[in-house]
């Protein structure tokens, strides 16, 4: 791997650099700048790592089915039962085909499609009340509770504080090299709080995800955990997404109006779009789609190589972390001009045909990829739908977004809007 382009070798495996440049997503941005499309760099839990951002390259790594174990650890104490997003292949293709035959179900999408409009409507009434909003707040808190209807069979009575305990467990393992006592103990209380709240919901039963699990043969603690963790990951990035996505209309007036004038043209006087609206809402999608692109909820992955590798005539040894940074991904300017721009119509069908299929990858690529990806299409576009229909938004003045790094790309002080009616 000498011949592959990247920074010189650091004693602390990267992580001043890391540190210096303001996060993982900026300093792999900065890598592939400078070294191009195939970079190899130091990385604390992966001394041996080559970072890919060309979508052709990608799809030569796409049948990777194993993920690097340290690299995945900060998650390990969510799961009793072994680190379920380091599962190894052979577990995790059974486990897998059980989610997605519960989360990628079109039929099931649409008969819990009028509970999700509830809960949509919900939030657009007290939002209609207040006239400022926290964006990420209240749309992690609604996705949260979207999950918990579909797959897990009931709601939860407090969503902001599960949304809360999350956050708390997150960040202190994710800070785990400078947690102290006090962050310890309260991740412990957040961690038992969470695991109370999945046996609540699960003892109400009607959960379709159980009983796939159950049918699975997998134990009751390895089902608590998988439960835990499909909420985790769908309330943080489906939350995200939408948020990004206000806000980059909010910022595009001309988008916006575009947006409200199709949803008008398909909705006519009704508030809320039934499920087969979705498919009439090409707009909308794209807007949605290209948000992903600029802001992805989850900035990047990481496989493991179980054997040797060639990616652009360079051998890559077995054993080598292969890190997907979406976000260089998606600025890669080969393939999005004037990548930083917001323009929904380079997701026409037309645009879309022209690109390599892994130029997109919001929710990962290959076996590893996200089994709830199709769920999280239909939430975002209908809980788009609904606000767009009724709201205007307008940031609030001097309010600064900024994009940093947790398990998801958050706004480090959420994204503040003022809401009128339409």
């Amino acid at each position: 791997m000498r011949d592959i382009p990247g920074p010189p070798p650091q004693p602390d495996s990267g992580l001043s650099a890391i540190t210096a440049a303001g996060g993982l997503h900026a300093y792999q941005l900065d890598l592939h700048e400078r070294y191009g499309p195939l970079v190899r760099f130091q990385l604390p839990g992966a001394p041996s790592a080559v970072s890919v951002a060309d979508p052709v390259l990608l799809e030569a790594t796409a049948a990777v089915n194993k993920r690097p174990d340290e690299l995945f650890a900060f998650l390990a104490p969510l799961c009793e039962a072994g680190n379920l997003q380091t599962l190894p292949a052979d577990e995790h293709v059974p486990f897998r085909r059980a989610l997605l035959s519960v989360l990628a179900g079109r039929r099931s999408h649409e008969t819990h499609f009028p509970a999700f409009t509830a809960l949509a409507t919900e939030l657009a009434d007290r939002w209609e009340a207040m006239g400022e909003v926290a964006l990420q707040q209240d749309l992690s808190a609604l996705s949260l509770r979207m999950i918990c209807r579909y797959a897990l069979g009931g709601d939860l009575d407090d969503p902001a504080r599960v949304v809360s305990a999350f956050e708390t467990v997150l960040t202190v393992y994710l800070g785990r090299l400078h947690e102290s006592d006090d962050d310890l103990r309260r991740a412990e209380q957040a961690l038992a709080h969470l695991r109370a709240v999945v046996d609540g919901v699960l003892a109400t039963g009607g959960s379709d995800l159980a009983a796939a699990l159950v049918k699975a043969d997998l134990t009751a603690a390895r089902i608590r955990d998988t439960v835990l963790m499909i909420m985790l990951a769908a309330h943080h990035t489906t939350g995200v997404a939408v948020s990004w996505t206000l806000h980059l209309l909010a910022r595009h007036p001309e988008a916006a109006a575009r947006v409200a004038a199709e949803l008008d043209d398909v909705l006519g006087d009704r508030a809320v779009p039934s499920y087969a609206d979705l498919k009439r809402l090409p707009y909308l999608e794209m807007a949605l789609k290209e948000a992903m692109r600029l802001y992805p909820p989850g900035p990047y992955g990481a496989r493991e190589t179980t054997e040797d590798l060639t990616l652009g005539g360079h051998r890559i040894p077995a054993g080598t972390t292969i890190f997907y940074p979406f976000w260089a991904v998606h600025l890669n300017p080969s393939y999005w001009p004037d990548p930083h721009a917001f323009l929904p119509d380079r997701f026409t069908s037309a645009a879309s045909a022209g690109r390599p299929r892994y130029a997109y990858v919001p929710f990962g690529l290959g076996p590893r990829s996200c089994e709830g990806a199709s769920l999280a299409m239909v939430e975002a576009e209908l809980v788009l739908a609904v606000l767009l229909k009724r709201f205007r938004f307008e940031p609030v003045a001097g309010h600064p977004v900024v994009p940093v790094e947790r398990f998801v790309l958050w706004a480090e002080d959420d994204i503040r809007m003022r809401v009128t009616r339409r």
